[in-house]
């Protein structure tokens, strides 16, 4: 390919840092403020430390990377060599991080395609992957967003959590709204659906919830080529024991991710958490 599509997604992808390397994919970072102190997100502040804040019951919470900081990136890409750019970025209902990325486009030196993939975590992960894929193969900024949204469209996420407080804190719950209150010992089950988080089913304890979450991804995978993610906070016992049922019940499965979310995904789910994002190729 003559003209080259840099891709730039941001730090709530959870994409390996190999995986971006070896890419050339950038991550836009996102940020933590704990206290009165403002972390960069994949850099400056670690999901253990995180989680730590969040028992101890600290201040914590999130915002979205200046349209400075895309432009920056913007900028980067340009100087490269690249003759375009496409963004892929989390759900502009969890996050304005796609409304920081839309600004910064207008003034960029080459053109920037910016696209609301309506995912998060590895969701968006495998979107950006796709992308890539796309670019890698002659493609240019018009099959890299069709990739990346074909993939989007078939990507499906599910993740249950110890408590929906820290999500109500953050105001990121959707219908899920209904189970506070008297239904707080509830153990939800939650998932992406139109880019928000909503209530998926009511599960009583926590091993039955995570067994349901085993299933539902073994169903949605079905028999066909897929990949899978296993997301985590200060679980990684109840994410190692799912990767590894999964890794026996999913005949099609192609890659397998386990990783611990970053500390802005953490900061509105909690300690606790335990998701699967089910993409098929």
């Amino acid at each position: 390919m003559s003209r080259h599509v840099a891709i730039v997604t941001d730090s709530t992808a959870y994409l390996p840092p190999q995986t971006m390397e070896r890419h050339g994919i950038t991550a836009v970072p996102l940020t933590v403020v704990l206290g009165d102190q403002a972390y960069e997100e994949g850099t400056e502040i670690s999901a253990r430390s995180l989680a730590l804040a969040l028992q101890k019951r600290h201040s914590v919470t999130t915002s979205r990377p200046s349209p400075e900081v895309f432009a920056a990136a913007y900028r980067t890409a340009a100087e490269a060599g690249a003759s375009g750019i496409v963004s892929l970025h989390l759900s502009a209902e969890i996050s304005g991080t796609y409304d920081a990325a839309c600004l910064a486009a207008k003034d960029a030196p080459v053109p920037v395609r910016v696209v609301d993939t309506g995912m998060v975590a590895m969701a968006l992960g495998f979107c950006a992957l796709a992308a890539v894929e796309a670019v890698e193969q002659g493609g240019g900024p018009d099959d890299a967003v069709a990739a990346a949204e074909k993939r989007a469209e078939g990507t499906s996420a599910y993740f249950y959590v110890d408590t929906l407080d820290y999500l109500r804190r953050g105001g990121r719950i959707g219908t899920a709204q209904a189970l506070l209150g008297s239904a707080l010992a509830v153990k939800p089950l939650l998932q992406l659906d139109g880019g928000r988080i909503e209530l998926l089913e009511k599960v009583r304890t926590a091993s039955k919830a995570i067994a349901r979450l085993e299933e539902i991804v073994v169903e949605r995978a079905g028999s066909g080529a897929v990949d899978i993610a296993v997301h985590h906070l200060s679980a990684p016992d109840h994410a190692d024991g799912l990767a590894e049922r999964l890794r026996e019940r999913v005949p099609g499965l192609a890659e397998l991710h386990v990783s611990e979310v970053g500390a802005v995904i953490g900061a509105h789910t909690g300690p606790g958490l335990v998701g699967a994002v089910v993409s098929p190729r």
